[in-house]
């Protein structure tokens, strides 16, 4: 299994904050995320490493450190896994363009996304897991699948095999789960989203336009591994139904990810694994919003990014970005500016500044109420507007809040050398 990075520490506070309310993209929703037990088990889907982390991938990485950071200081321990798409069409297809080998192109992509999540101080998963690591178990359930009568072959010419693919409506007559459940769309939003978003709806053979591909037979010039269904590699979405059964269970607390991975992919990830277990996936499906770049959604397809490792090689802190990113509730949609960018340093500047004051606010009060915010959905806006109230007024305890800050927004306030 690769390793993640280094985790920050999170220092202690005094007593305990409360598990949040988050919004469910599959009941429309707030619902309370304390789990069942004392361990919050969570899922956050990974990178294809074909391009290095922007801002959009910061910001849905940190919506979930956020999350993180609130549980352990509701005195909850916290599971977290991670995959890395290390095989895919869009890496293949980045390879071929650069004229880079694939699994040189994912390695690099990979440590800089390392490199990235330790300089912003992410909680790293203690499940990091690849996918070309995990190809036998996925074939595995890929053929239980086929025997249960829920995958079926499609014709494929330019293979020796045959693609197998996900028969939803088998799935739906066996299974807790029925299609449009996690992503509330109707039949045409989903066609519409599948051909956007990798899905095929236009393939020859398929008992439904929206089934989706568990596994590609082998090409000439790809990848491919042999298994108990044949030489070939996984489909995109069954391999996060297989690591998160594998290392979270089933009806874990919260599946995360960005807006974007709504449909099909959370939608069918829950297909496949409740089809495989008998139970739903997930608790809460909670997404991160997705952001904007001179006028248009921020994507590598388009290729207006704003690399996290390009601001932080031109001098930019690390801290600003994170503040910049949580100026927004990690739900909505926005547009990144320079603008944005400098307020967020010249509040960078002003937190740093907190001073002693008899008369200012209580570093307590601070504390209670920085809780209050992100149990309510996480609140980012609200609890730094806290923070500006103690930094414009003082505090009776700058230490207090400073230790605040680090712990549950992630940001030392420490001075800069």
């Amino acid at each position: 299994m690769p390793e993640s990075w280094r985790r920050p520490p999170v220092p202690s506070l005094p007593g305990n904050g409360k598990a949040p309310w988050l919004y469910d993209g599959a009941s429309r929703e707030l619902r309370c995320s304390a789990p069942d037990d004392v361990i919050a088990r969570l899922y956050v889907c990974g990178i294809t490493p074909y391009d290095a982390t922007h801002i959009g991938h910061a910001n849905t990485y940190l919506a979930f450190d956020t999350l993180q950071r609130v549980w352990l200081d509701a005195g909850l321990e916290v599971h977290y896994a991670q995959n890395i798409t290390d095989v895919d069409d869009p890496l293949l297809e980045r390879a071929t363009k650069t004229g880079v080998g694939w699994r040189e192109l994912a390695d690099q992509q990979i440590e800089l996304f390392r490199g990235d999540m330790t300089a912003l101080r992410i909680l790293p998963p203690q499940d990091y897991v690849a996918v070309t690591e995990v190809i036998d178990p996925i074939a595995e359930a890929v053929n239980t699948l086929r025997d249960r009568g829920i995958a079926y072959p499609v014709d494929t010419p330019d293979s020796e095999g045959d693609d197998l693919y996900f028969d939803i409506a088998a799935a739906e007559r066996v299974a807790p789960w029925r299609i449009g459940d996690e992503s509330n769309l109707d039949r045409d939003g989903m066609l519409h989203l599948s051909a956007e978003r990798g899905g095929d709806p236009d393939r020859a053979g398929k008992r439904d336009p929206l089934d989706p591909l568990l596994w590609r037979a082998a090409r000439d010039g790809e990848p491919s591994w042999d298994s108990v269904v044949g030489p070939g590699r996984p489909g995109w979405h069954i391999e996060c139904s297989v690591i998160a059964l594998d290392h979270l269970g089933h009806d874990f607390t919260v599946q995360g990810g960005g807006a974007d991975l709504s449909f099909p992919h959370h939608e069918m990830s829950a297909g496949h694994a409740a089809a495989l277990s008998g139970h739903p996936l997930a608790k809460v499906y909670s997404h991160a919003g997705l952001l904007s770049y001179q006028g248009e959604k921020m994507s590598k397809s388009l290729g207006n990014l704003v690399l996290v490792s390009d601001l932080l090689a031109s001098g930019v802190p690390a801290a600003g970005i994170r503040l910049a990113l949580l100026a927004h509730r990690y739900g909505e949609e926005w547009e990144w500016t320079d603008a944005q960018l400098d307020e967020a340093l010249r509040r960078l500047a002003r937190w740093r500044g907190i001073r002693e004051a008899e008369e200012g606010v209580s570093a307590a009060d601070v504390l209670e109420r920085v809780r209050a915010r992100l149990a309510d959905n996480l609140d980012t806006p609200g609890a730094l507007a806290v923070i500006d109230e103690a930094a414009e007024a003082g505090t009776d305890d700058p230490a207090l809040v400073r230790t605040t800050v680090d712990a549950l927004l992630g940001i030392d306030l420490s001075p800069v050398e």
